[in-house]
């Protein structure tokens, strides 16, 4: 194999190790019924840099409201009191597993609670995509003025 194309080969896989690594954000909707005095307990694992997009309603047949907490990785907790709706943006200093708590305080019904939350992911503060996007970039301009400067001069 010629090094014009040893180097092509290494350029080549290296580019696909580095889409194959992308994890760019996570996103779910979550829907449940809590049960009158049940709590909720709903974990997910967040790096430190991640931002953190959570927004959730509750239905119920005289009262819509819960109580709503969040449990940090270090043992904090955040409360939010009762609520009906909620929506909230939160950059992670942490790294570990967050709770979200949901509290059905009332004694008489069941509450129908639907989240959506979305995770994206952050490297020098900026989005991991444009980070990613940018590396492929620098990368594929790489291999032109390798392969500019390897050719033979005419």
């Amino acid at each position: 194999m010629t090094r014009n194309k040893k180097i092509g080969f290494a350029f080549l896989i290296g580019f696909l190790m580095l889409v194959s690594s992308i994890n760019l954000s996570y996103a779910a909707t979550v829907s449940m019924i809590i049960s009158s005095g049940e709590e909720i307990n709903q974990k997910i694992d967040l790096e430190k840099g991640d931002h953190l997009f959570l927004q959730f309603s509750v239905v119920g047949m005289h009262d819509n409201v819960i109580s709503f907490s969040i449990i940090y990785p270090d043992g904090s907790e955040k409360n939010f009191g009762q609520t009906s709706f909620f929506e909230e943006q939160l950059i992670c200093d942490i790294e570990g597993e967050y709770s979200l708590n949901f509290f059905n305080s009332d004694t008489n019904e069941s509450k129908l609670v639907t989240y959506n939350y979305k995770i994206d992911q952050y490297v020098l503060g900026i989005p991991k995509i444009l980070f990613q996007a940018f590396v492929i970039v620098v990368i594929c301009l790489a291999m032109v003025s390798a392969f500019i400067l390897m050719s033979p001069s005419v």
